[in-house]
């Protein structure tokens, strides 16, 4: 194992928050079961936060950001020995922990999944965070009920990580889909992905006082929280369900009980960090089987650790579509 790695390294100098590529040595690596030599990563939200030094995903700088790592068992252990491939999503990876914009990471045992053998290194950090989020959010809709033939299903913020993979998962499971976005310029994108219809956020109706609106949709994927989700949960039907895993608008939900108590409505909450292993496992196993996404490279661009910088703004901006794959082993 070599005795540096390559990575992108977040420092704070006079108050100042700046990152670079730079190598470090192993050494500095946390403790930790396992040490895995990185092949691809991913950019998230979260690691765009990272990145600039935000405190509450960051707390400690220097840091290495990166929530999402797929590669081989440098240092194993029993169960992990030298050669396995593997993934790494989630836990306290590239917030508290040095994550996997990095040629190496070090992490306990027990956030480490073998990676599926129908899945390619590159494939997994598609899916990566968001994919995984996605399909838990999808998985709450099914065992809510939620079935394909009923009224659509509402994807908010359609055109990021998580909503396009959620309205591509959908659509493959058979669900009509309705994708929400403020870019015009991204409707032939996401029917190509599988939407049936557009709308725009105005079209949501955000500013209505009323308590419930017309029950348009059987349920709903909401990565935009605050009055998005509130406006979304007012327009579900009777017994429908709402996945929400986001809070790009507002952490806040300011509304009524009407629809729970009068329509039945259930707000499922998405902790995509924290999944217990066992239900971990099994998400990972339908992403590699039965919910396997076909044509991943429709949603992702890919990119070296190099090219991050210009990603991080546009991510932080929400110029990004899609999805940005990091090739951490090239250079």
């Amino acid at each position: 194992m070599n005795s540096h790695f390559r990575c992108l390294y977040v420092t704070r100098a006079d108050d100042v928050v700046s990152h670079r590529i730079t190598e470090r040595p192993v050494s500095e690596l946390p403790d930790g079961d396992v040490t895995i030599a990185v092949q691809w990563s991913s950019l998230n939200y979260k690691d765009a936060l990272a990145a600039t030094g935000n405190p509450g995903v960051a707390p400690n700088l220097p840091h290495v950001p990166g929530i999402d790592a797929a590669g081989v068992v440098e240092v194993g252990t029993e169960r992990f020995p030298v050669g396995t491939k593997v993934i790494v999503t989630g836990y306290d990876l590239g917030g508290k922990r040095w994550g996997g914009w990095a040629e190496r990471i070090r992490v306990p045992e027990s956030w480490v999944v073998p990676l599926p053998d129908s899945l390619s290194p590159r494939e997994a950090m598609i899916i990566g965070t968001a994919g995984f989020t996605a399909a838990q959010c999808v998985r709450e809709l099914v065992r809510n009920d939620i079935h394909p033939g009923e009224k659509p299903v509402l994807v908010t913020g359609a055109t990021g990580g998580v909503g396009s993979l959620a309205v591509k998962l959908l659509s493959q499971l058979g669900y009509r889909v309705t994708a929400m976005t403020g870019k015009s310029d991204a409707h032939a994108w996401l029917r190509s992905l599988g939407a049936s219809e557009i709308v725009s956020r105005d079209e949501l109706d955000t500013a209505s006082s009323r308590p419930l609106l017309s029950a348009r949709f059987s349920g709903g994927v909401d990565t935009v929280g605050g009055p998005t989700l509130v406006s979304l949960l007012k327009s579900v039907d009777v017994n429908g369900c709402v996945s929400a895993c986001g809070m790009v608008g507002s952490s806040d939900l300011d509304m009524s009980v009407f629809p729970f108590i009068l329509r039945g409505v259930r707000l499922a909450g998405i902790t995509s960090a924290l999944c217990p292993m066992d239900e971990r496992l099994k998400i990972w196993e339908r992403l590699a089987g039965p919910w396997m996404l076909n044509d991943l490279d429709a949603t992702a661009t890919e990119v070296g650790l190099d090219e991050l910088s210009t990603k991080i703004d546009e991510i932080l901006a929400s110029k990004i579509r899609g999805r940005v794959v990091v090739n951490v082993a090239e250079g």
